[in-house]
């Protein structure tokens, strides 16, 4: 889900090595345990963004931080015997703030990846999302990324499914985001959008809307977790919380309060 451009990515490590050698309070120079010390301290700071709907964002109503993320950080200190804090920072900063001790975890829909495998302690997955193509419910024509060769489908030219639906022979209908390929889809101006199946998981749950259906998938699945500092001792503490909070059937219980389906576990093929 979340990942950016590799430039941004190496902007934003160079930031991280430079705020944590500058650091004094970490834990790895003083030798110390990142899990002890949030014990002592009785909280777990957890980095999120706080404008990134429907994972981590503010109530319109009450303004209260709420989402997906949030409520499984709070689930994760639960399990720890400790209360959470949420920090909230821009995702373009926030492993910046991870290394430089701002926080001890991100719960923020961090995407698995070798590159941050080697760079961060990263958690088991606890979301799983993966391509797919969304058409209108009465289209039975397209039900494959084969069945989108010359069919219309509207993509954000910045996102990596835009990429997707050329490859299958698409004639991409350049759009803003998400939102703006659904009102054309809607409309019958295009055919198809292929997206993460948590924007249209969560378009369906919040909307209702029985109008728009997932009619196949791109066969691309990604896995999301909580990242840590390098070695880090709080990720098996963290592992085993989310262990317990899939047994419990926690997870899956949040998976279908935001989305209608459980996310926790990886799809099937």
């Amino acid at each position: 889900m979340r990942s950016r451009s590799v430039l941004t990515v190496l902007l934003a490590t160079v930031l991280a090595a430079v705020l944590a050698a500058c650091s004094s309070t970490s834990s790895a120079s003083s030798g110390g345990s990142d899990l002890q010390a949030v014990k002592s301290a009785g909280v777990l700071k957890v980095g999120t963004e706080g404008t990134y709907a429907p994972f981590s964002f503010h109530d319109p109503k009450t303004n209260q931080l709420t989402g997906y993320d949030v409520e499984v950080a709070k689930a994760v200190a639960d399990k720890l015997g400790v209360k959470v804090q949420y920090v909230e920072t821009p995702w373009d900063a926030i492993f910046a703030g991870l290394t430089s001790n701002r926080f001890d975890a991100v719960i923020n829909q961090v995407t698995k990846n070798p590159q941050r495998a080697g760079l961060y302690g990263l958690s088991s997955t606890y979301t799983y999302s993966e391509g797919v193509i969304a058409t209108r419910a009465d289209n039975s024509s397209i039900t494959s990324l084969a069945a989108l060769k010359g069919k219309k489908s509207a993509q954000s030219l910045t996102s990596n499914w835009a990429q997707v639906a050329k490859d299958a022979g698409a004639q991409v209908e350049s759009v803003e985001g998400f939102t703006q390929a659904i009102t054309l889809l809607k409309q019958s101006r295009v055919d198809a959008t292929v997206n993460d199946s948590l924007a249209v998981l969560d378009y369906q749950k919040s909307t209702g809307d029985q109008s728009i259906k997932i009619a196949g998938k791109t066969g691309d699945v990604s896995e999301q977790a909580v990242a840590t500092r390098k070695s880090s001792d709080l990720v098996a503490a963290i592992d085993k919380a989310l262990g317990e909070l899939k047994a419990d059937g926690t997870l899956k219980k949040l998976s279908e309060k935001y989305f209608g389906s459980d996310v926790s576990v990886k799809p099937a093929a």
